[in-house]
């Protein structure tokens, strides 16, 4: 399912015309956005949670010339699924 099939479920489901569920969506991605680029953390009960995970800096490799490659630290998302999610997908 993508963003534009979200959006149109959520319209279905709640009975609302589509700009309207647009806006809901966009509304509730922009607010788990913000917040995980400020380091929070975001739990959404039974779904999941997002958070950010620190890597540092490493040395690595590039795998067509094999030099070596300084690879700076950095931020990336994490979703960690929640425990209700993982039994309905599980059955």
């Amino acid at each position: 399912m993508n963003r534009s099939e979200l959006v149109e479920a959520v319209a279905k489901k709640k009975s609302v015309p589509r700009k309207a569920a647009d806006v809901a969506v966009a509304t509730i991605f922009d607010a788990i956005f913000d917040a995980v680029r400020g380091g929070e953390r975001v739990e959404i009960r039974g779904f999941g949670s997002f958070t950010t995970r620190h890597y540092g800096a490493y040395t690595g490799r590039n795998p067509r010339t094999g030099s070596s490659v300084d690879v700076p630290p950095k931020r990336l998302p994490f979703f960690k699924v929640g425990k209700d999610l993982k039994h309905r997908v599980d059955g």
